[in-house]
């Protein structure tokens, strides 16, 4: 069911592309304005409390589902007709990138460096560096909205990016795709030399081997191999987490792994112990990682570099990797 409470905006903290946070009866929200149109204060809102009622890690605030001020009647976009989170409460129409156009049949080897987390995006970004046109792709198994992702648009500021993608559910990209299929081919006609793909912030999970949204990165590993690409498995891995099943190379990854039906490229940070199961890596010199990541956001469960080396050297080892496949 859904939870929601009628209440006005008494604040509104910051508005930047695609995000609002605001405040609704002094409780933080956040609302995208792209979707629900803009906000205001004093405006008469309904929010969707449950998040935050529940306690979720990622979930401490409300989200704004309907905007009774000024969201009502909206327009939908010019030509759209392919419905994003079809038959829910949320639909709503966009255009898709791959519409009135042949896309390639292959991705012709590019590099599709697959995440299992979005805070690994950055480090895997700056293993890439900026001499690489990269597209990112959003994948189902954690936030939808790409707008969430304050790193998102610092990465695309600073030309990390190129362009952002969404896929399925995942939904405000700068271009919509239906499928991971689509959205790699897409990038490959517009001329982008590599893939970085990941969740939206707030992995789902339930602590099971196969219940968690990470598994994302190996249906877009095997959708790589499939269209013959160079996937390559960012490998969550931690020396902090009070998790035993997140301790070293996490459980998540060993479960992606599993499901790879191709051949992957696994990078892995040398100076590293490893686990004996993780045979199908390579090791790779990340010296200096620190320095080329000094100026991006790096934060994973609250740590930052000093507090998990290895979860940031191993992300980095990943786009290290597809860097050099390009080479």
């Amino acid at each position: 069911m859904l939870t929601l409470r009628r209440g006005r905006v008494t604040a509104v903290l910051e508005s930047v592309e695609g995000l609002s946070r605001i405040e609704v009866d002094g409780r933080l929200c956040v609302a995208y304005p792209r979707l629900t149109g803009p906000v205001e204060l004093g405006d008469e809102v309904i929010v969707n409390t449950q998040a935050r009622e529940l306690e979720l890690g990622s979930g401490g605030f409300d989200v704004l589902y309907v905007n009774l001020t000024r969201g009502l009647d909206l327009p939908a976009e010019a030509g759209a007709h392919v419905v994003k989170l079809p038959y829910t409460p949320g639909q709503s129409a966009a255009r898709h990138g791959e519409e009135g156009r042949t896309l390639p049949s292959t991705l012709s080897g590019i590099p599709v460096v697959c995440c299992s987390l979005h805070s690994q995006v950055a480090p895997v970004c700056a293993g890439i560096g900026t001499e690489v046109r990269v597209a990112y792709v959003q994948l189902a198994g954690g936030a939808l909205p790409l707008s969430l992702s304050d790193t998102l648009r610092l990465l695309r500021a600073r030309g990390y990016l190129g362009t952002t993608i969404a896929v399925g559910a995942c939904l405000d990209g700068e271009v919509e795709c239906v499928s991971a299929a689509s959205a790699f081919l897409w990038a490959v006609a517009e001329g982008f030399d590599a893939v970085v793909c990941a969740v939206g912030p707030g992995i789902v999970g339930t602590g099971t081997a196969f219940g968690h949204g990470g598994l994302a990165a190996a249906e877009a590993a095997n959708t790589a191999s499939a269209l013959q690409g160079s996937p390559v498995i960012a490998v969550r891995a931690s020396e902090s987490d009070e998790r035993d099943r997140h301790r070293g190379a996490s459980h998540h990854a060993r479960s992606v792994l599993e499901l790879c039906l191709g051949e992957v490229v696994v990078p892995w940070p040398a100076g590293y112990d490893a686990p004996e199961w993780l045979d199908r890596r390579t090791e790779l010199d990340v010296s200096g990682w620190e320095e080329l990541c000094a100026d991006l956001p790096l934060s994973h469960m609250g740590r930052g570099p000093t507090d998990d080396r290895l979860f940031f050297a191993a992300a980095f080892a990943a786009g290290r990797a597809a860097a050099r496949s390009g080479e």
